[in-house]
């Protein structure tokens, strides 16, 4: 296996976090079961099992990672240095950067780039930016 940081991000790190959205309840019992919740996904334990399993790095930093694979502890180290250095890249595959929209209109620019051998590598750039902008 080969772990190393895709060409030209060296310093950055791009994320994507897994959300577990909780409302307001007029129920103060099912606003405190929520702060259970909250609390139980942010257990050492939990956090080990669960990202060993999904094959990602825990959420809660200063966590021990002698179960992780060494990718995950390099990860894990390159995630705190970015984070420290403000160099975290939010994901915009998940949507975490911008609207889908702009998604979209920038995944069908790459297509478009791919199965297109006579496309110019500037007038797809400039298809790009368009794309951000929408």
């Amino acid at each position: 296996m080969i772990c190393m940081p895709a060409p030209g991000t060296a310093g950055s790190f791009t994320f994507n976090i897994d959300s577990f959205i909780m409302f307001d309840q007029d129920n103060q019992g099912e606003n405190v079961a929520q702060g259970h919740l909250a609390e139980s996904i942010m257990e050492p334990e939990f956090q080990e099992i669960f990202n060993l399993n999904k094959g990602s790095i825990p959420v809660r930093l200063g966590m021990d990672l002698s179960k992780f694979d060494q990718c995950a502890k390099d990860s894990a180290t390159e995630f705190a240095t970015a984070s420290e250095r403000k160099r975290l890249v939010p994901s915009w595959a998940h949507e975490m950067a911008m609207p889908p929209a702009n998604k979209g209109a920038m995944f069908d620019v790459v297509i478009s780039f791919i199965n297109t051998p006579t496309m110019a590598a500037d007038s797809a750039a400039q298809k790009m930016a368009a794309a951000g902008k929408q």
